[in-house]
């Protein structure tokens, strides 16, 4: 019996998948971006305490992924196992997500404290009932290693779509705020309302246009411990999950930091600061994530080419030995020095690309592996287990950063304050955790990525094993 050939899926269909990306990426990244500074500077916690209520907020974050992975490998509905969490979730993860923003004016940093970790816990548990379902719905589209690559693109580009609507309008909508006498906080809620709207309609559209193949779901009973132990006998999960992890925490952290990096060492604690970019006067933030951003756009296809002249790991090897010299390179930036930053900024928005879009592409790839062992799909599991791990070591990662903040003296300014300066202790933290503690930890991403056993030929042939049994198996 001949092999049957991969599935190739259509420009308008790999579009519609693509679409689901946006709330989660425009959202997360407005989180990742600006919520920690909007904790301290608008909310007016304490860095200590604020830390407390994130990494509870986390931690529940990285819980709940895993348990949403082993339901949705077990369902089974007329639309298939992932399907239905689309269509019933969009809507309250889109209203859910204004609440993280509507922080009460509260006197007791204790009750805000629990009111915005309810209001995480709320927002992130709709949102991984999105987000893991349409995750595992990756591997189960196509089986082609150079087609998952694509749809990892497609799915890319409405990511830094929705990253790059997020870092430009938000600082923008604050300065325009403030400006007109209006708390920060207007700005903020003001982008958070447009995005939930648009990200629930976008999960709407991946359900009516997606289809999934018929899959037996699994009945066996599963645990965390027991998924983290199943997961760890596949041998590329992990060298990729120790990518992924690395990867998207590093990212997460300087995110965090970043804004406090703009604000308190380049601007000098002018709030109002801008700059110029393509003859238009933006916010320094608009700006800065603006240009990185961009070109992190315009370089996914060039990545996407050279994993396919090389591999994938190599591609991503070389990403992340741009990101970190650039990293490396921001640490001897200058307060005012604003130009010489934009161009820092594009420069890392090159290597940013092979972040976004590499990761993705590789993990479906170590589903079959586990299928050629274990004889079934299990792709919520290992989807799953990535984000039980990444999402751990993330609430971590903004404890660690947030208690350094306040060991290092840094001072809450005045609430809706346009000028405040901290102290040196605490800018020289901010600009140590940007570079030399960014910068390292993306060299030993790029090590670990170097050294991944499942390569493209490998992949090729757990291919043709499968197919061979599935022939067998159909001709008995």
């Amino acid at each position: 019996m001949t092999e049957s050939k991969p599935t190739q899926l259509s420009f308008w269909f790999k579009l519609a998948f693509g679409a689901g990306e946006f709330g989660p990426s425009s959202i997360g990244m407005m989180r990742s971006l600006f919520y920690v500074i909007y904790l301290t500077d608008t909310v007016g916690l304490d860095p200590q305490l604020a830390s407390l209520g994130a990494m509870i907020g986390l931690i529940w974050d990285s819980i709940n992924d895993p348990l949403v992975g082993m339901f949705s490998d077990r369902v089974q509905t007329r639309w298939g196992r992932r399907r239905p969490f689309l269509l019933f979730f969009s809507i309250p993860f889109g209203i859910t997500s204004v609440l993280l923003w509507t922080a009460p004016n509260w006197e007791s940093e204790i009750a805000l404290t629990v009111y915005v970790t309810v209001a995480f816990m709320l927002v992130d548990t709709f949102g991984t009932l999105l987000s893991v379902p349409y995750l595992s719905l990756i591997p189960d589209l196509t089986r082609d290693y150079d087609e998952r690559t694509s749809l990892a693109g497609f799915k890319t580009a409405f990511q830094l779509i929705g990253s790059l609507s997020v870092v430009i309008a938000t600082p923008m909508l604050v300065d325009a705020a403030i400006e007109a006498g209006f708390p920060s906080s207007r700005g903020v809620i003001q982008t958070a309302t447009v995005l939930g709207v648009l990200s629930a309609l976008m999960f709407l559209v991946v359900f009516f246009s997606v289809r999934e193949r018929h899959t037996i779901p699994i009945t066996e009973e599963m645990s965390i411990p027991k998924m983290l132990k199943l997961a760890w006998r596949n041998i590329p999960f992990r060298f990729v999950a120790g990518i992924f992890l690395l990867n998207w925490t590093i990212l997460d952290m300087v995110a965090v930091v970043f804004p406090f990096y703009l604000l308190y060492w380049i601007a000098e604690g002018d709030m109002l600061v801008k700059a110029h970019l393509f003859g238009v006067d933006l916010a320094l933030e608009s700006a800065f994530f603006g240009a990185l951003m961009l070109v992190t756009m315009i370089s996914v296809p060039f990545w996407m080419w050279l994993s396919k002249r090389r591999n994938k790991q190599h591609a991503y090897t070389a990403g992340m030995l741009v990101l970190a010299s650039v990293l490396l390179a921001i640490f001897f930036v200058q307060p005012g020095q604003i130009d010489l930053l934009l161009v820092l900024g594009a420069l890392a928005g090159f290597g940013v690309a092979s972040a976004y879009v590499l990761p993705d592409a590789m993990f479906p790839d170590i589903i079959e592996w586990d299928e050629l062992r274990a004889r079934q799909r299990q792709e919520g599991i290992y989807y799953g287990a990535r984000a039980f791990l990444r999402k751990l070591a993330t609430a971590l990662v903004i404890f660690f950063v947030l208690q350094l903040l306040g060991l290092s003296g840094y001072q809450n300014p005045p609430i809706d304050s346009t000028f405040y300066q901290q102290p040196e202790s605490a800018l020289l933290t901010i600009r140590i955790l940007i570079s030399v503690v960014g910068g390292g930890l993306l060299l030993l991403s790029a090590l670990i990525a170097w050294f991944n056993p499942l390569t493209r030929e490998k992949n090729a042939r757990i291919q043709s094993l499968l197919e061979r049994r599935k022939n067998k198996s159909g001709a008995e």
